[in-house]
């Protein structure tokens, strides 16, 4: 397993992974947008511009984006993406540095977890000493995978634009 930044050279297997969230009621963290551009290449420019301060649309945080990759069949099994920096109240409240997806049929396998571990030295060389993760109060996955990586919970904050309790948590790194 490693992280890796996304690619043109992984076009089949981002759309793989993007398809298991194209069905009613599934969200994706983590995935910089990409449930929403069914052209890999369309991504990978949005994904491009978020990663630099110099062409990071205003008001927006840059944001390294990565897939966790399962190197013996080349399968994506999740996406992470660190947000460098809580510019936006949104970030600051709800969202946090970090997003995370694992696909639906990969689920339950411990791959969350060892992604979240494997982004923590990532934030580091961002410059980063601690990080924020959020999750909803229903996904005890999610909590489970926060608190293994050394999370710290500090409060529970309620999101009214989606209806939903969010649990924060710190990292230390």
């Amino acid at each position: 397993m490693k992280l890796i930044r996304p690619t043109i050279a992984y076009d089949k297997q981002i759309q793989a992974f993007r398809n298991e969230f194209c069905h009613p009621g599934m969200s994706m963290d983590g995935g910089g947008s990409l449930i929403r551009y069914p052209d890999t290449r369309d991504w990978l420019e949005l994904v491009e511009r978020y990663s630099s301060p110099k062409t990071v649309p205003e008001g927006r945080a840059v944001a390294t984006q990565l897939m966790y990759l399962r190197e013996e069949d080349q399968t994506i099994v999740g996406v992470l993406q660190i947000r460098h920096a809580l510019v936006t109240e949104e970030l600051r409240r709800y969202s946090g540095h970090i997003g995370y997806s694992v696909a639906p049929s990969e689920r339950r396998k411990g791959y969350a977890a060892a992604m979240l571990n494997a982004a923590l030295p990532v934030c580091r060389t961002i410059g980063l000493d601690r990080v924020l993760i959020t999750c909803t109060r229903e996904n005890e996955g999610s909590r489970r995978t926060i608190l293994k990586n050394g999370g710290v919970y500090e409060s529970t904050v309620y999101q009214p634009e989606r209806d939903r309790y969010l649990e924060r948590y710190w990292i230390e790194l």
